[in-house]
């Protein structure tokens, strides 16, 4: 059974996976004609460099909105919830979860990917409402209704069904710590909806001192992954390494595995 399994030991955001998944194989090239069947390719630009961390060799993703360069504590995603800079793109449409629905149904995708990309929209629409005590409805999206967070989003179901593989396994995920401001005031590292998206799923923490996992890439895992294993027996037959922005002593990267394993898929992606 051929596996991808995410070693989140610096954590998760949406500009570390889809730089990791383009490490491991997946065309820029091909990535952004996918896109661009969303009809809103007017809004961005799409920039993948080689980087190194560490010494290590990986892929950095950058995208530009509408002539901004996006750079917060993981790229260009901003952890949901959280204002953005009014400098930086506040001009760029706001979209709730119709909005995103009809562009994604509405786009020439093939269905699974589709599906993919509304089943992670989803779960952080559901986290949102419960955190906020707001209806499904009412949950105007901000940071995940941007144009860079539709980005991430589908291109992880872009780069996830390209690779074709059995299952996603993961180790568990690392959170970070300390706090991070958003339009609240402080809050807490994790935030609370990267919290409620992964109630179930193995976690660590305050290995770093920074926001590690965003409600994004908490919710790429949740809705790919198959299997949570510290430690997993598997032959790897490639690695693909996605480089933060950020300069922290533990390495800021995520890596991924594409391999093989003996074990039976316990599950296809929880829906």
């Amino acid at each position: 059974m051929k596996i991808l399994y995410y070693d989140c030991f610096a954590g998760i955001s949406g500009d570390m996976n889809l730089a990791a998944l383009i490490d491991l194989g997946v065309s820029p090239d091909y990535l952004k004609a996918e896109l661009a069947k969303l009809s809103i390719d007017d809004e961005f630009a799409l920039q993948c460099q080689p980087e190194k961390c560490n010494g290590i060799q990986g892929m950095q993703v950058h995208v530009r909105l509408n002539g901004h360069q996006h750079g917060h504590s993981h790229g260009h995603e901003h952890p949901h919830g959280h204002e953005h800079n009014p400098a930086q793109g506040s001009h760029l449409p706001h979209r709730n979860l119709a909005d995103i629905t009809a562009i994604i149904t509405q786009s020439t995708l093939a269905d699974p990917v589709k599906q993919t990309s509304l089943n992670i929209f989803r779960r952080i629409a559901e986290a949102e409402a419960k955190v906020h005590g707001k209806a499904l409805e009412d949950v105007h999206f901000h940071e995940v209704g941007a144009t860079d967070s539709i980005v991430d989003i589908v291109g992880a179901a872009i780069c996830f069904h390209a690779l074709d593989v059995d299952a996603v396994w993961s180790s568990p995920l690392e959170l970070g710590g300390g706090f991070v401001r958003c339009a609240h005031g402080m809050m807490p590292v994790p935030a609370p909806a990267t919290v409620e998206i992964l109630h179930g799923i193995p976690t660590t923490r305050g290995g770093v001192e920074h926001e590690a996992t965003t409600p994004t890439g908490a919710a790429i895992i949740a809705a790919l992954a198959h299997a949570f294993k510290a430690a997993p027996a598997m032959t790897t037959l490639s690695t693909g390494y996605g480089i933060g922005h950020r300069q922290t002593e533990r390495p800021n990267m995520l890596r991924v595995h594409l391999a093989e394993v003996d074990e039976v898929a316990v599950a296809g992606p929880a829906s």
